[in-house]
């Protein structure tokens, strides 16, 4: 990829196009779009120089080239894998937090010890509780004790973004009635104050319309 077609993504970013409207216009698969700008600080961080310096880097280094005996499911898997943790970057979460998560989904039954993580991902075991603490946090994963092995286990399951979900509107609610408190306080017959209110009206519905949706759709089939 060339500077000049960076430079193109860049535009497009700035002009709020999506990655598939972007690959169009560079007559690319929206999937190399998705993982040039994943692997580059995400659609809020994506800079074409940088971007371009970093590729220089890496074609110095070179990269391991797969064997080319490897069966075509193991390709698969790794191009899923590659694709899905840049999908996670692209959204928000920070690359390792991204790669435990995407490390999680993708393992047979969904639960790995920190030990099986660090083992994995070739990362630090301070990488890795980092990591977990965070996505717990967020509800992404939730940790178990696995009393057999006496050690923490975390687990992803098929309930993981219906409490992610919950979680962050209920934070989006609560920043809602904070705004409209304020406002009211202000008075509404500020410019801040209906600004506020106004904001606060607005947060509050879409997080009361995501709650009802989370609870509808909880148990929808795959």
């Amino acid at each position: 990829m060339t500077l000049r077609d960076r430079q193109r993504i860049a535009t497009g970013l700035a002009e709020g196009r999506s990655y598939a409207e972007i690959a169009r216009r560079l007559n690319r698969p929206t999937s190399t779009i998705s993982r040039e700008v994943g692997r580059n600080g995400g659609p809020g961080d994506y800079r074409p120089e940088r971007a371009h310096r970093a590729a220089a880097r890496r074609a110095r280094r070179g990269t391991p080239a797969r064997s080319p005996e490897a069966e075509p499911e193991d390709r698969e898997v790794v191009e899923v894998e590659e694709g899905a943790v840049e999908m996670a970057i692209g959204m928000g979460l920070p690359k390792m937090m991204a790669r435990v998560l995407i490390g999680l989904w993708l393992s047979e039954d969904g639960r790995l010890t920190a030990a099986e993580l660090s083992r994995a991902l070739k990362v630090s075991p301070a990488s890795i509780s980092a990591a977990v603490s965070y996505l717990t946090h967020q509800a992404l994963i939730r940790r178990e004790r696995d009393p057999q092995r006496r050690r923490d286990v975390y687990v992803v399951d098929d309930d993981a973004w219906y409490r992610s979900t919950v979680i962050s509107s209920r934070q989006t609610l609560a920043a809602a009635e904070i705004a409209k408190a304020a406002g009211e306080t202000l008075g509404l017959e500020t410019p801040v104050g209906r600004r506020l209110a106004r904001g606060g009206a607005f947060l509050e519905r879409i997080s009361l319309d995501a709650l009802a949706s989370a609870e509808r759709w909880r148990d929808l089939p795959p």
